[in-house]
């Protein structure tokens, strides 16, 4: 009896022992299994970032910037939308004023309306303040603004509105809520709830002339549609879909940031975002020699300048 118990013991602990082998093997293969797809993303974003999307301007004094960042100071991006056309450098459509607070925990969006007059700097004569970027690129962009509202400008983002067809694809479509009601392309944009695919998103963004509000409608729906793509961006779970994500980046988006400089802005800056201030340059349309201009009054500049510099 004693010899059969102990053997009923041996061939259990045998049991045992080979469930721990096989859940270690289990756990062993998950563990790497997580760590090749934390390291596929990782590796293929830093490429992309460091490869495709990096794009030095001398406008910008990137070692000024280093320091700031590393003193946890406001920071002010500037984003560009370019609406670019087959044998056409493109305007800047859309340009945003990013400001990062960490201090305060404020992240400030000021849209400056594109047929805004102010001298354009390299040129030296006053125009639409989106044709910089046709006479310049995003380097003359970041300069003009600079001297329109005597600020630094830190960082650019360039972001190539037709990437935005690939991107809303790439993410399954994006849902919007529409205020107004009109066609284009086919398509009926109905008040409400909209679920748009890439080339619907395009149509949204780049509506103007339906619009009573003009370029401050237009503004506002090209917010909702960034916000409407990283919120399903972050959903996205498959190493397959991300990495298509990372090529339409790269092919359609231009920084002067690396990836360090993105990861340390994520780690320093992220509690910015908790509360967002936006705002758009208030002004007048009015034509000179036929052709229509925004047109900003100096107070009205100098107001916006103390809501980007001021401590």
């Amino acid at each position: 009896m004693v010899e059969k118990s102990r053997l009923k013991q041996s061939k259990q602990k045998k049991k045992k022992r080979r469930w721990l082998k096989i859940t270690g093997l289990v756990s062993l293969v998950l563990i790497l299994g997580i760590f090749g797809y934390v390291y596929s993303i990782y590796h293929n974003a830093k490429q992309t970032v460091n490869e495709q999307m990096k794009r030095e301007l001398p406008s910008i004094d990137i070692e000024r910037t280093k320091e700031k960042v590393a003193r946890k100071e406001k920071l002010n991006i500037l984003l560009l939308g370019v609406d670019k056309r087959p044998g056409d450098r493109g305007r800047s459509d859309t340009m945003i004023i990013l400001t990062l607070d960490p201090q305060a925990n404020k992240m400030q969006m000021i849209s400056i309306p594109r047929d805004t007059r102010t001298l354009i700097v390299g040129k030296g004569f006053e125009d639409k303040i989106n044709h910089a970027y046709a006479f310049g690129g995003p380097d003359m962009s970041v300069a003009t603004v600079e001297n329109m509202l005597n600020i630094d400008i830190d960082y650019f983002v360039e972001i190539n509105m037709d990437g935005l067809v690939k991107l809303v694809d790439a993410v399954g479509g994006i849902t919007v809520y529409n205020e107004l009601d009109w066609h284009s392309d086919g398509f009926h944009y109905a008040p409400g709830e909209l679920h748009l695919n890439g080339k619907q998103a395009l149509g949204y963004v780049r509506m103007r002339k339906q619009d009573p509000q003009g370029d401050f409608g237009r503004t506002k729906r090209q917010r909702q549609v960034i916000e409407a793509i990283i919120r399903k961006g972050v959903s996205v779970a498959s190493v397959p879909k991300i990495n298509d994500m990372l090529d339409i980046l790269g092919d359609n988006v231009a920084t002067n940031m690396d990836f360090d400089d993105m990861k340390n802005l994520l780690l320093n800056y992220r509690n910015a975002a908790q509360n967002t201030e936006t705002y758009m340059l208030q002004g007048q349309g009015t034509r000179i020699n036929g052709i229509y201009y925004y047109i900003v009054p100096e107070e009205e500049l100098a107001k916006v300048h103390e809501m980007i510099a001021s401590k």
